[in-house]
């Protein structure tokens, strides 16, 4: 990952960051970490359960077993934003686009920038920060596209954290401030890459702050950097 950054941007990213913070903080009572996501550099590394930069390379798996290549090895399109009022069925459609990608359709820019859409539109609650922290590095991007590696997602199952309803249930008032919920999702990526099309799986949970104001359709407002129960 870079190293720390002094850009003066850096301010209005912590800013943006904190305010985030105490709009999910309000429902979130209980969600261990928060505070030092509020603080953290926006740079900061990322979640191994959510980071599709620790899946496992080419070098790394057991040989492909044999066999015509499965349908998942077909390039995969950018993911686009689904238009629902849903945050669990928001939650679970981000956590397959963050946990997917295709370095033989895109580049990591194109990745980058369509994940960025997902983003609510409200920038004091938008932290494409820890969205980027999901994707793999450029070095790292630039090693799997040359191998045709991909990944492909399988979501079982979202929900509110514990935290997340009890904190509901005793104040129901809080969330209308930003109507940030909190989603726990959990699945399983599959990693592929040229001459080997069923690859590797791995378990993914990840817990996301999805902004969904009664107004519009739900948008991700960024990644927890700890899993919510």
């Amino acid at each position: 990952m870079p190293a720390h950054s002094s850009n003066p941007g850096s301010g209005s990213r912590v800013g943006r960051r904190a305010l985030l913070g105490t709009a999910v903080l309000v429902v979130l009572v209980a969600l261990a970490g928060l505070a030092a996501y509020l603080t953290r550099d926006s740079r900061g590394s990322s979640e191994a359960d959510a980071s599709p930069a620790s899946s496992p390379s080419p070098s790394s798996s057991a040989s492909p077993p044999s066999g015509s290549p499965s349908p998942r090895s077909r390039p995969r399109s950018l993911p686009a934003p689904p238009d629902t009022h849903d945050p669990i069925a928001f939650g679970k459609a981000a956590a397959d686009a963050l946990w997917s990608y295709d370095t033989r359709a895109y580049s990591r820019a194109e990745l980058r920038t369509a994940l960025h859409r997902w983003l609510t539109t409200e920038s004091k609650y938008a932290d494409a920060a820890s969205v980027d922290t999901v994707v793999p590095s450029a070095v790292l991007w630039k090693e799997m596209a040359a191998n045709g590696q991909f990944a492909t997602a399988t979501v079982n199952e979202g929900h509110f954290p514990d935290s997340f309803t009890q904190a509901l249930q005793a104040d129901p008032g809080t969330i209308t401030q930003a109507y940030i919920y909190a989603v726990t999702v959990s699945g399983k990526q599959s990693i592929a890459w040229n001459g080997s099309p069923a690859g590797g799986a791995e378990s993914r949970v990840t817990t996301l702050a999805i902004q969904c104001r009664p107004s519009r359709s739900c948008a991700l407002a960024g990644v927890m950097p700890s899993v919510a129960p």
